[in-house]
């Protein structure tokens, strides 16, 4: 099968090594100006994945496009809009478009799959996410992950192409859901990573059991099955994000809190701006998002927002 991977980052080379493994023809495709495609085309590696020799490298977005059977997408959420401008521009006829990151447009609280169907409503489009970082899966401890789909029979097709005794695949059943899931759970990431530079770890407990509760009754309220909340697209995933020291979300907010410079804004911080959207437009209370954007964007102290947060009655929030 011939598969273009669209975005040369941590998580997007991985899936060319991934891909590559289970014998697919496979291009990884990075802007001409790519530092990071750039060390690839040089070395071949990124000091976490070495690219076989056959997987091709390119910068020329048409041509990687034009020779794809699946497009795998993994590039920052926030500049995914304009990518499918791009994308729209050429023929897509045929071709199935994976979408590999976890995030919510900020700007207008879009699905990453909504926008999908706003640029090229005739082409099927996936969600991959759950748990799994890429040093894990290098060294081979396997994982489960979630594809879903609108379509019964493109989650069949992708299941079958992607899966191996490293990552086992279970089929999604809420689109909405998982999405939604998948974004929400880098802000708890960042949540955790606060309380982790605040000396506030064993809080983390409770960050989970609220945190899942939270973002079950915002996917209930937009149409979706708040029991998705509690699978690998959410709850499955806090080891990954609010645990592991490689979460960059988690470490984000570790370091935000210590007043420390992290290098650059994670996904969940946008993500955070996102929700709080969603759940005006849908009257859903979302007291850890307004808790992390309120040290992020708002500049609040964090352990007063924190130790609020925490404070507050449990039949208040349950």
């Amino acid at each position: 099968m011939n598969i273009t991977v669209i975005g040369c980052g941590r998580w997007g080379s991985f899936l060319a090594w991934y891909l590559n493994k289970l014998n697919h023809d496979v291009t990884l495709y990075g802007r001409e100006n790519s530092k990071k495609l750039k060390q690839f085309q040089l070395e071949r590696t990124n000091g976490l994945v070495t690219l076989d020799d056959k997987i091709q490298l390119l910068s020329d977005l048409g041509k990687a496009v034009s020779s794809a059977d699946i497009l795998v997408i993994s590039i920052g959420v926030q500049n995914f809009r304009t990518l499918m401008e791009q994308l729209a521009t050429f023929n897509l006829s045929g071709k199935v478009i994976v979408l590999c990151m976890k995030g919510i447009e900020a700007d207008t609280g879009k699905r990453l799959t909504q926008i999908v169907e706003e640029y090229a409503p005739k082409v099927p489009a996936a969600i991959w996410v759950g748990p799994g970082h890429v040093q894990n899966f290098t060294r081979g401890i396997p994982n489960c992950m979630v594809i879903d789909s609108k379509s019964m029979e493109i989650k069949e097709y992708l299941v079958k192409a992607f899966s191996s005794d490293l990552i086992r695949f279970y089929y999604g059943t809420d689109l909405l859901g998982n999405e939604v899931g998948a974004a929400a759970k880098n802000v708890i990431g960042i949540a955790g990573g606060m309380l982790d530079g605040l000396n506030r770890t064993a809080l983390k407990g409770a960050l989970m059991s609220r945190g899942t509760r939270e973002i079950a009754r915002l996917i209930q309220a937009m149409g979706g099955n708040e029991i998705t909340a509690y699978g690998l697209s959410h709850l499955g995933d806090y080891e990954a994000t609010v645990f592991s020291e490689f979460s960059h979300n988690r470490k984000f907010g570790e370091l935000f809190v210590k007043g420390e410079n992290y290098g650059e804004l994670a996904e969940g911080a946008a993500t955070t701006t996102a929700l709080l959207r969603l759940g005006e437009q849908y009257k859903v209370e979302l007291p850890i998002c307004k808790a992390v954007d309120a040290v992020i964007h708002g500049g609040e102290d964090p352990k007063t927002v924190l130790s609020d947060l925490f404070l507050r009655s449990l039949k208040m929030e349950f």
